[in-house]
């Protein structure tokens, strides 16, 4: 099938959802979203995606990036969700290899904490008996010593010990990029940056919706026989288009996050820990040279485009981190970039904002509008099967037309992912001569497809130039992913598809003017847009860093 997922594409694709009626709108490009579009157009449906944004642009793009049976849901006795989200990592490193990858974790346990060491040890011993003892590796208790042997700058103060368990690590916005893609090849029609304003409805029923494109800012009406609701933390303002009066579904939390370089903060490798400050299970997590904080777990009224870590934010995660890594006397100024994200949590009034359930539940308006809402992104296939469930069962009832049970998501791998070695591709592009830290990357980031951003700088040896200088990133990953994934602006590239707005200081604005100028024939940009691009990325940047520290008095 052709991969081109581009500019002409998005075009082509909102010219046909104009023109057909199809069988299901997928309103929401976020990893449930993704995950369903790709579900049904491998059943066979006729499926229209649309994001108000970028894909993965809200909680997606911005979580913890851990696929994870959640260790910490065992102590609110959330046992079947922790089967499943094990079920599924095992799913997920199967079939998306390159994007979601093994990871140890090392769990100290200190003398006077919420959670003792023989708490932890059954934990972890409970953990792999739900995972029916097929994660990658099985856990192991440590002493004292064995902690301090794999994390030695960890506090040593009130240390008893503790336990290794293994989670996998994930890029959150490339693997909603790769179902997005996987969608699109199974025939979903999908674009980015197209709004839904109104939804559109007959005999009382959702039949559709009004559709704006923020690209040329023309209205698309799409007709459907069944409108799905996959919009996060945005959730419950779309079900307002259809019922003004409805009850919220949601308690949306705030994940912050801080990023500072691995060799500060001394982490050999992953930690879980418990906040000295409150209690709450937090992570440190290697990312390449940087290592990164998280997370918060509080009740947020920010709205979903306008959530950013703040100074509290940041300041109450150094606490933290400073607390169990003494030696790292952590400021703000060692803070490399924030990011956070709204979860749309299931609305859980009575508990504290770490323990809402992370279930999801699928409800249906009295017009027929389907909302999926709550869940995580470990979980996202599942929600995603469950929720086409439904469309069938509702299309079935309109026309009597009949679709498969099941798609075979779990065994089909994710693009990029199908390759047995990728030690051997790395090696290969190295043959033809990319230099190993660019063949390395390109497998790591993109798998078996590493050979088609290989082939762009092979066409024309300009793109082989770096995106900055010394580091493996290059210019032909911003053309791949203008033409196979959608890149529709500067950001879409260095916050999403690259992350390096995450791993840079300066959070790569000196490459924003060389991103655009690549964008600008891809997507048809003047010179003066391409500066304009630029632009509107450098003051993203200058709003982030400003965000980090607290107003001046009076301000």
């Amino acid at each position: 099938m052709d991969p081109t997922l581009s500019l002409a594409t998005r075009r082509t694709n909102l010219e046909q959802i104009a023109r057909d009626t199809v069988d299901v709108l997928v309103v929401g490009g976020g990893i449930t979203g993704a995950g369903i579009a790709r579900d049904a157009a491998m059943r066979g449906l006729k499926v229209a995606l649309v994001d108000a944004g970028d894909f993965g642009q809200g909680t997606s793009g911005f979580s913890s990036r851990l696929i994870h049976g959640g260790l910490r849901y065992i102590e609110h006795g959330w046992l079947r969700l922790v089967f499943e989200a094990s079920r599924e990592r095992r799913v997920l490193l199967r079939i998306a290899p390159h994007l979601v990858r093994p990871l140890p974790f090392t769990f100290p346990a200190y003398r006077g904490t919420r959670v003792p060491r023989w708490q932890i040890a059954a934990a972890v011993i409970l953990y792999d008996m739900l995972s029916m003892f097929r994660n990658v590796h099985r856990h192991r208790l440590l002493s004292r010593r064995g902690v301090l042997r794999l994390e030695p700058l960890l506090r040593d103060q009130g240390l008893t010990g503790g336990a290794q368990y293994w989670d996998a690590q994930c890029d959150d916005a490339r693997l909603v990029v790769t179902n997005i893609r996987s969608a699109h090849a199974h025939g979903a029609r999908v674009a980015s940056y197209a709004r839904v304003v109104q939804l559109e409805k007959a005999g009382g029923r959702v039949r559709g919706a009004q559709i704006v494109d923020a690209i040329s800012g023309a209205h698309v009406a799409v007709k459907a026989h069944v409108v799905v609701n996959a919009t996060g933390p945005w959730t419950d303002a779309l079900r307002r288009l259809d019922e003004p009066d409805a009850k919220p579904l949601l308690r949306p939390t705030k994940g912050a996050h801080i990023v500072v370089p691995q060799s500060r903060i001394g982490n050999a490798g992953a930690v879980t820990l418990l906040s000295p400050l409150d209690g709450r299970v937090m992570f440190v997590l290697p990312w390449g040279q940087v290592s990164y904080v998280g997370t918060t777990d509080t009740d947020s009224a920010q709205p979903p485009d306008g959530v950013a870590a703040d100074a509290a934010d940041v300041e109450y995660l150094l606490r933290s981190a400073n607390a169990i890594f003494p030696n790292a006397r952590l400021g703000v100024d060692d803070v490399v970039a924030t990011w956070a994200g709204l979860r749309p949590l299931l609305a859980s009034p009575s508990v504290s904002a770490s323990a809402v359930p992370r279930e999801h539940e699928i409800v249906e308006s009295a017009s027929g509008l389907v909302t999926i809402a709550g869940g995580k992104l470990t979980t996202y296939r599942v929600m995603a099967a469950q929720t086409v469930d439904r469309v069938v069962r509702r299309i079935r009832k309109l026309d009597g037309r009949r679709f498969p049970s099941r798609a075979a998501t779990d065994t089909e791998p994710l693009p990029g992912g199908d390759l047995a070695d990728f030690g051997q591709l790395a090696r290969e592009l190295e043959k033809e001569g990319l230099p190993r830290d660019v063949s390395g990357h390109l497998v790591r980031t993109y798998g078996s497809d590493a050979a088609a951003v290989a082939n762009l700088a092979a066409a024309d040896p300009a793109l082989l130039a770096p995106l900055l200088p010394g580091e493996p990133w290059i210019r032909a990953e911003v053309v791949y992913q203008a033409r196979r994934e959608m890149a529709l602006s500067v950001e879409d590239v260095l916050v999403r598809r690259t992350r390096l707005f995450q791993l840079r200081r300066d959070q790569a604005a000196s490459a924003a003017g060389d991103v655009a100028a690549l964008l600008a024939p891809e997507l048809g940009w003047s010179s003066d847009e391409a500066a304009s691009a630029a632009r509107r990325y450098t003051e993203r940047v200058a709003a982030a860093g400003a965000a980090l520290r607290p107003a001046a008095p009076g301000a």
